[in-house]
């Protein structure tokens, strides 16, 4: 039977959605390993909208389900028609989307929370014993969710990001930007892609890596 993999996006773009290339890779890296993918975005406006040329605010006021869009090439869902019983795993890429829109770690740190939807998600999952990958900065939303578990996982080796993380009850444990960490406990791989990476290549290792390892155990 195909596997189904769903993936949630959180905008356009690193500085204010989701990181391109590492939401491209892993919707290729799904899509080539034969499983099926579908994206979902959460239906609301982005906390900031940034220009990628100047890095200024725009001031503007933008949809992250309509951003996260253009990712997508149109084949998305709001992030509430996102059930677990209908997917085998989910990924969550990063961007600083995922540490502004889908939770506010991003502001708050250790005093984050997380999107409402969002958290249902990565607790339908983790409850039905399904996969979470999540890429880049996004390990900081599971670390909010499941830290309670004592959920394993890497953002690499920023160790003000890592002692953040383990604030909120995850264990940090580092790692290169090629390599994935898996916990096997709570069925969680993480890998640190744009926190370490230097190019696509670099990211493209560990996002392979990463998704390889979700088909592997879903």
């Amino acid at each position: 039977m195909q596997k189904k993999i769903a993936v949630v996006l959180s905008g356009c773009g690193f500085l204010d959605g989701a990181e391109i290339h590492e939401s491209v890779l892993t919707m290729l890296h799904v899509t080539k390993s034969g499983a099926a993918l579908h994206c979902f975005a959460p239906d609301i406006k982005q906390t900031t909208v940034t220009s990628h040329l100047t890095r200024d605010s725009l001031g503007e006021s933008r949809s992250v389900l309509a951003e996260s869009a253009r990712i997508a090439r149109c084949d998305i869902g709001d992030l509430k028609k996102l059930d677990a019983k209908d997917f085998d795993a989910v990924i969550f890429p990063g961007g600083f989307g995922a540490a502004l829109n889908l939770c506010n770690f991003g502001t708050k740190g250790a005093d984050c929370t997380v999107h409402p939807e969002v958290e249902r998600v990565i607790n339908a999952f983790h409850q039905a014993k399904k996969p979470i990958g999540a890429i880049c900065i996004a390990p900081a939303i599971v670390a909010r969710v499941l830290g309670n578990k004592g959920v394993e996982l890497t953002i690499g080796t920023d160790p003000g990001t890592a002692q953040t993380l383990e604030k909120l009850g995850a264990r940090h444990v580092n790692k290169k930007v090629t390599e994935i960490h898996y916990d096997e406990k709570n069925r969680v791989a993480t890998t640190p892609a744009y926190m370490l990476a230097q190019n696509i290549a670099e990211v493209d290792a560990g996002v392979s890596r990463l998704v390889a390892k979700i088909i592997e155990v879903c």
